[in-house]
């Protein structure tokens, strides 16, 4: 046939029609025309389909010879088809399935598909289709069977549920989302250069052509014919009578006379659209009308051989009514079956060509079995885990695949969710949802996974798989002592009688999904009990058919992390204040003194007794006052003072506050008041009535009575009598011992006044020490003081980095624009999306460190009457240089120590309230120990060897007067100070300050993981690790390896604390137990995931608050009793159910008598090179000091560093007074490991040579002082061959990730090849490219609900990418590469591209990140060591506490320790110093 004759026929029709005419396949005549037949049949028109009739009439009753039939037919087909090309409109007149079909898409230029709506064709009828007698719809009649059977009908909407997978009968499923599936490569007839080049041009700017049917792309190379039927397969009606099927005679009514459908067995099948098409049966194609039709051989039900032997062949069977699912054959193979009018079948053995689309079939069902299965025992899993579980799964033998990788499960991640609400639809109402899980949260928003589709009310809840044991036990119990049980056992019974008094909290719906959209099934419990029902409407709950999972998935995310760069946004207006003026009434009292005065200060008689309506107050009394507003409780004070004056009598209240006023809001007990500093005047006549004051001391045997106390009650509630034990800072959250103080004014002393004003002055800069030099504009001092801090001449300072600029300008990194302007955006379609320069992870917003200066003098200017004005004290200053300041720039800093500075001459006047801290700097050739040990004392202490000339840009000996007074000529250190000078005694004395050696605390670590937190603390030199409580075995023998001293239990924390309690010495496998008194620090990070996505109080609240670890863990605090308490856990720790986990935590560590504090601190600020926020629990016992938060070392990216927390609308802070200052330069990923060896995706030699010298301070510092050639653990991850590819793909450039990749097909290292990403559709928000393309992927880009068949897999970009990306800020990130300059993520468990961290791709290799740089970036050292695969290390390292964070913590504790042992048991907080006496400074 002449080419012409093609344009008005699809474009695959012409192409095939044109290679047929080439060679003809080598087919015989007959073979050729029939192939051609069934390719242009349907276009043809009614007369002419009606002249080919008539002509195979002939032919079968032999009026016609076959060599006549194919002259005759050939002639036809040639007059219709050359008459077609040369009509007007380019279109086939002839009808199909009812209406037009426009079958030249792109010759027409058309934007939109001509496509029949759902509508059209659910209402007609194909000319095509067979007449057959006896055909029954499903939908029409319910035959006893389709009730107890899985299947998706063409009219039900529904689809498979992973229920009945498992099940051994066939229940009810819905519908089915489907991908787009990889066949053979049809052949394609090649074309000239020019004429691709126009195509390809329109291809991008036009959407291409789609099957109406299936929903294929026509130009799809993948796209397959079904090759036809064999010449002796028989019709449905006439093969279901073949006697080899025994089962009818050939009378055909037979079938009216069976209520349930026959069954059989197909092998060798294909199932393809009316136009041949093979495609998917599990696409939602059925459920839209869509006629599928199968050819296959029909074999017996009984017969399970699958091979063709014994088969009838059968051509054209259906069209399919219903797909369902039956289970899985005793193994791991599910069987499927179809429904037509006539039969079921139940499938055995693809055809070899329709073989690759039924295996995405079975591999998105066991897909959906493997993660229900795992997530039922997981909840807690993250996206990384499952990823993990996933591609460690080996898919079982028989079915058509090798391998799962996490394309497989994005590609099927719809049916897999569905199937995940099928499963929670059959579970009880009181359990946590498994969608509502971090993993399905996390894999809904990646692969834009559409919920609520299903039909809800026609789905059958039942309560299992089969194949997933059931764990009906519930949670764990927790191991608690009485104290922690009945606090909160009494705090949740009465949350929940609260909710039930108020009807429980009403759930509100997405109003989108069909879920929402349903009826009420009126079946269920919840449906039972409401009045339409016949029920009595208490329990409010809805229907649970009806549970909207948009709405779970949103109350989950709710509660999720907040993202670093997320501004407290309720903070704008202004947070509720404690010291907010109390607003009382007065009351009509009479009023006498019964004293007479016993001072007089001015109009002042102060009384020491009052006479208020009958009632004697003397001063030291308790009090409450009325407030103005009758809903709020009494206000309570303590009398400190009784006086008259010109405004009547008045007395001096120091307030309490109750414990709804601090941060434990309403889990206070309500009886328990604290101290705080506040106090005011008022007028007698505000008192209403005394109350009693108890203050509850801790005992004399306190450490010993843990576990003992099963009274509540401290004192009985009679309506005035109250009791405190401890001292509030609101500000901080601090609760501390109350201040000892002591005065001889007993008439009107007020420890709040005192407190208040000894922090005024404290605040109040001061000079002392005037010298005898004289100056005609200054007057100068020797001493200066601010904020408890005396600062002399010679001494080294912290000023912000604005304080003064430097003489050379440095090569600091400039702000430079990562975006290119040049970009070929047919490459590099997804490149538009990076609109901002900021890049995660990037230190370019990061602040310099504190600037350095040594006090040269301190002054005053002079007034004009010759005296010092005192409001601006000042200070002259000698700068010092960092490294990175001079003309050399940042490399300088990158290569020398961290507290390695530069002398000058260049000096700088600044004001003394400027000054942020003192520091010690010393010159490295006069100290008497080398550099290393000199640093090791402490975090500020710099040095310096050479002085550094602006000027002249050049390096020299410092000056004779740059060195310490103390020093001057009496080191004889050489370089980088390894002096062996002798220093006298006294010289010693005066260089370092001798604080008594503290003793390590014996500790125990639970929850240790691999010993993080542990480390960091041996580092601090406070604790010995005794004990160590770890259940998962890999981390547990690394806390072996790197703590051989350590006893460490390999078993569930409650069993050992049950052993303990009931007086055991040893557990099972007669290890040591520690015992009452031994442990004296407890530290650990109980898991608390758990929580999440828990947003009522119920009873699985409840259960899940009782039983959890946090709980245990308290009990452990209270049994044993440690001096020290610490508490580490994920930032949201602090906001978990209105933060109510950390207020019930801190109740307990209250009620036991401990002093507590929280905050949040940041781990890349205690010298590590990745954003790591945690929450921070620390307590301490009775007579020992809290410990206050580590000041931030390290600057550290100001979007990362958002450390307040709000509780009840109210914002606390940490006690740090630096904000994001420090006094080091921040760590970069170049520090990190720049050092480390080249190494391929996918190595895994767990030992290696280093190869080469550190090349920064922290290299050197990470590799030890020892000398180690071996380097451990430098192992990575092996991607998949997809995954390797699209690393390779992405660019070096800082800010690179997924969005840089180009759209190229690619060979992988499998030897497959990658598609194109195509796109199809027009996009709302981004509308089309500057070349004109379209730039949507999916039917959604236009504002239009997902299509399945829009789904593209095997593609260099993910398709899932660009399809969710306008929703979650293009996924910056993912497939991101590390920055030099830059920071980690924080390092999660398992490194994924994909993952919630995603960007995990080392700068410049094409790998994702080893161990060992995993757990440099934690802190780790390289000598630590790690145990298990390497996804056992990555998640030790992953979970782990950094070790450089612990250590600062442990400092603090260490601190705190050394001053108790000074003697300084009076202080309850560095804020205050001792009453009785004031510094000299304040004198």
């Amino acid at each position: 046939m002449p080419a012409n004759t093609f344009v008005s026929l699809p474009e695959d029709v012409r192409k095939r029609l044109q290679v047929l005419d080439g060679d003809g396949d080598a087919l015989s005549d007959e073979e050729l025309l029939k192939e051609k037949l069934s390719l242009v049949q349907e276009f043809l028109c009614a007369e002419a389909q009606d002249q080919l009739t008539s002509l195979e009439t002939k032919m079968k009753n032999d009026e016609l010879s076959m060599e006549g039939y194919l002259t005759k037919v050939k002639a036809l087909l040639g007059k219709e088809l050359c008459g077609s090309s040369s009509s007007d409109d380019g279109k086939i007149n002839g009808c199909t399935n009812g209406f037009a079909e426009n079958c030249s898409h792109e010759e027409n230029g058309m934007e939109e598909m001509a496509m029949e709506t759902e509508e059209e064709r659910s209402s007609l009828k194909s000319p095509t289709a067979p007449k057959m007698r006896g055909r029954r719809s499903k939908a029409d009649t319910e035959p006893k069977k389709s009730s107890a059977s899985s299947r998706v009908t063409r009219n039900s909407g529904k689809q498979p549920t992973i229920i009945s997978m498992f099940s051994k009968v066939k229940r009810k499923s819905e519908e089915v989302n489907g991908e787009d599936v990889n066949g053979e490569v049809a052949e394609r007839s090649e074309e000239g250069d020019t004429e691709e080049e126009a195509r390809e041009e329109k291809r991008l700017k036009t959407p291409p052509p789609k099957c109406p049917d299936c929903r294929q792309y026509l130009d799809d190379p993948d796209l397959k014919f079904f090759q036809g039927d064999p010449d002796d397969a028989l019709d449905e009606p006439e093969m279901l009578t073949d006697e080899r099927l025994s089962l009818f005679d050939s009378n055909e009514d037979g079938f009216e006379s069976y209520e349930d459908l026959p069954q059989h067995k197909i092998t060798n099948f294909s199932v393809y659209d009316k136009r041949g098409h093979l495609c998917p049966f599990d696409s939602g194609l059925i459920e839209k009308n869509v006629e599928l039709y199968f050819s296959c051989a029909v074999k017996p039900i009984y017969d399970d051989n699958p091979c063709l032997d014994g088969g009838v062949p059968a051509k054209k069977l259906g069209p399919i009514n219903a797909w369902w699912i039956t289970g899985f054959d005793g193994g791991e193979k599910a069987l499927i079956g179809f429904t037509t009018a006539f039969a079921d079948y139940i499938l055995m053995d693809p055809s070899e060509e329709y073989g690759p689309i039924f295996a995405l079939m079975q591999e998105k069902i066991y897909m959906s079995k493997i993660v229900v299965e795992f997530l039922q025992k997981n909840p807690d899993a993250t996206y990384e885990d499952l990823l993990n579980k996933i591609e460690t799964t080996v898919p079982p033998a028989g079915l058509n695949f090798n391998r799962f990788t996490e394309d497989t499960l994005l590609r099927h991640a719809q049916f897999v969710v569905e199937q995940v609400e099928s499963y929670d639809e059959a579970g009880d109402s009181d359990e946590q949802p498994i969608i509502v899980t971090p993993c399905m949260r996390d894999l809904i928003k990646l692969a834009g996974v559409t919920l609520g589709k299903r039909r809800a009310a026609r789905r059958q809840a039942i309560r299992h798989p089969t194949k997933i044991e059931k764990d009906s036990k519930g949670p764990t119990k927790a191991t608690t002592t009485k104290l922690v049980y009945q606090i909160f056992d009494t705090f949740f019974s009465d949350q929940i009688d609260q909710n039930d008094k108020e009807g429980g909290v009403k759930r509100q719906r997405c109003g989108v999904c069909e879920v929402c959209q349903a009826p009420d099934c009126g079946k269920c419990t919840a449906c039972k009990d409401m009045i339409k029902f016949g029920g009595t409407g208490r329990s409010k709950q809805a229907c649970q058919k009806r549970r909207c999972p948009n709405l779970a998935v949103k109350e989950a995310e709710d509660d999720e992390n907040m993202e670093e760069e997320d501004v407290l946004s309720l903070l704008k207006a202004s947070s509720k204040k404690m010291s907010e003026a109390k607003k009382k009434k007065q009351s009509q009292s009479k009023l006498s003194w019964l004293d007479e005065p016993v001072q007089r200060e001015g109009k002042k008689e102060y009384h020491m007794k009052v006479c208020i309506d009958n009632q004697i107050l003397e001063v030291g009394d308790y009090v409450s006052v009325s407030p103005d507003d009758p809903s709020h409780p009494l206000y309570l004070a303590r009398i400190t003072a009784l006086w008259e004056d010109n405004n009547g009598k008045m007395f001096h209240a120091h307030w309490f506050c109750r414990g709804t006023d601090t941060v434990l809001g309403e889990s206070s007990d309500p009886l328990e008041l604290f101290l705080v500093d506040e106090c005011e005047d008022m007028q007698l006549s505000y008192v209403k009535d005394k109350v009693n004051v108890l203050y509850k001391a801790p005992s004399n045997n306190w450490f010993m009575e843990g576990g003992m106390d099963d009274e509540m009650k401290v004192i009985e509630d009679d309506g005035k009598s109250f009791f405190y034990q401890l001292w509030y800072d609101s500000e901080f959250a601090r609760f501390e011992t109350p201040p000892k103080v002591t005065s001889s004014e007993d008439y009107k002393f007020c420890a709040s006044c005192a407190r208040i004003q000894e922090r005024e002055e404290q605040e109040t800069p001061r000079i002392l020490e005037p010298m005898e030099e004289e100056h005609d504009s200054k007057i100068l001092y020797g001493l200066a003081c601010l904020k408890g801090e005396q600062y002399r001449v010679g001494d080294s300072v912290y000023m912000l980095p604005e304080a003064f600029s430097f003489a050379v300008k440095a090569a600091s990194p400039v702000k430079r624009s990562h975006r290119k302007d040049d970009v070929d955006e047919e490459l590099y379609p997804e490149y538009y999306r990076k609109s901002s320069d900021y890049i995660k992870g990037s230190n370019l917003d990061a602040p310099e460190p504190f600037r350095i200066g040594r006090i040269k003098e301190i002054f005053c200017n002079k007034r004009s009457n010759g005296k010092p004005n005192q409001d601006e004290i000042k200070l002259r200053l000698y700068k010092f240089y960092r490294p990175e300041n001079t003309h050399k720039g940042p490399k300088a800093g990158y290569h020398t120590d961290i507290n390695q500075l530069y002398w000058s001459d260049e000096e700088v006047t600044v004001d003394l309230v400027d000054i942020q801290g003192r520091c010690r700097v010393e010159y490295g050739e006069d100290l008497t120990e080398s550099v290393q040990e000199y640093s090791s004392y402490g975090p500020d202490r710099f040095y310096f060897l050479e002085a550094y000339n602006a000027k002249t840009k050049s390096f020299e000996d410092p000056p004779n007067y740059a060195r310490s007074s103390a020093h001057k000529g009496k080191g004889k250190g050489k370089g980088k100070g390894k002096g062996k000078g002798k220093a006298t005694p006294q010289e010693q004395l005066e260089q370092e300050p001798q604080d008594p050696k503290v003793p390590k605390l014996r500790t125990l670590d639970v929850f240790s993981g691999c010993g993080g937190l542990s480390e960091g603390l041996h580092q601090a030199g406070i604790s010995e690790t005794l004990w160590a409580i770890e259940m998962w075995e890999p981390a547990a023998q690394a806390f072996r390896l790197n703590n051989p001293g350590a006893t460490v239990f390999t078993e569930d924390c409650n069993v050992l604390l049950k052993l303990v309690m009931s007086g055991e010495k040893t557990n099972s496998l007669g290890q040591k137990l520690p015992q009452k008194g031994d442990v004296e620090m407890l530290c650990g990070g109980p898991p608390c995931q758990g929580f999440s996505g828990m947003n009522r109080f119920n009873s699985r609240t409840y259960s899940k608050f009782k039983n959890s670890l946090v709980v245990s863990y308290l009990s452990y605090c209270d049994y044993y009793r440690p001096k020290f308490f610490l508490l580490e856990n994920v930032r949201n720790f602090v906001s978990f159910k209105r933060s109510m986990v950390l207020k019930l935590t801190l109740r307990c560590l209250v009620r036991m008598g401990y002093q507590c504090t929280f905050g949040v601190l940041q781990a890349g600020q205690y010298g590590v090179a990745q954003t790591r926020r945690r929450a921070i629990i620390l307590a301490a016992a009775p007579g020992e000091k809290l410990p206050h938060y580590p000041e931030p070392l390290h600057v550290f990216a100001p979007r990362a560093c958002s450390l307040s927390v709000v509780v009840d609308e109210k914002k606390y802070v940490s006690n740090v007074t630096r904000g994001n200052g420090g006094i080091y330069r921040t760590i970069t990923v170049r520090d990190t490991m720049s050092d480390l060896p080249e190494i391929q995706n996918g190595a895994s030699a767990l030992e290696i040579s280093y190869n080469g010298e550190p090349q920064s301070w922290f290299q050197r510092q990470i590799r030890g002082s020892q000398y180690q050639p071996i380097l451990r653990d430098h192992i990575c991850k092996d991607m998949s061959p997809l995954v390797a590819a699209r690393m390779r793909h992405v660019p070096l450039a800082p800010g690179s990730d997924w969005r840089d990749l180009p759209n190229i097909e690619v060979r992988l290292r499998d030897g497959t090849s990658t598609k194109k990403l195509r796109y199809t559709h027009s996009d709302k928000k981004n509308c089309r490219s500057s070349t004109g393309a379209l730039r949507g992927v999916c039917a959604c880009a236009a504002g239009k609900p997902c299509d399945p068949a829009d789904r593209q897999f095997n593609t260099l970009i993910p398709w899932c990418l660009p399809h969710t990306g306008n929703r979650h800020n293009h996924w910056a990130g993912l497939y991101g590469r590390l920055e030099w300059d830059g920071f980690f993520s924080t390092t999660v468990t398992n490194p994924e591209p994909m993952g919630k961290q995603g960007r995990v791709l080392h700068p410049e290799q094409h790998r994702v990140v080893s161990v060992r740089e995993c757990s440099r970036s934690q802190g780790f050292p390289d000598t630590y060591r790690f145990f298990g695969n390497i996804l056992d290390k990555h998640r030790q390292v992953g979970n782990a506490v950094p070790p450089p964070l612990a250590k600062a913590i442990g400092l603090e504790i260490k601190k705190c320790a050394s001053e108790k042992m000074k003697g300084n048991t009076q202080i309850p907080s560095a804020t205050y110093l001792k009453f009785q006496s004031m510094q000299a400074c304040y004198a």
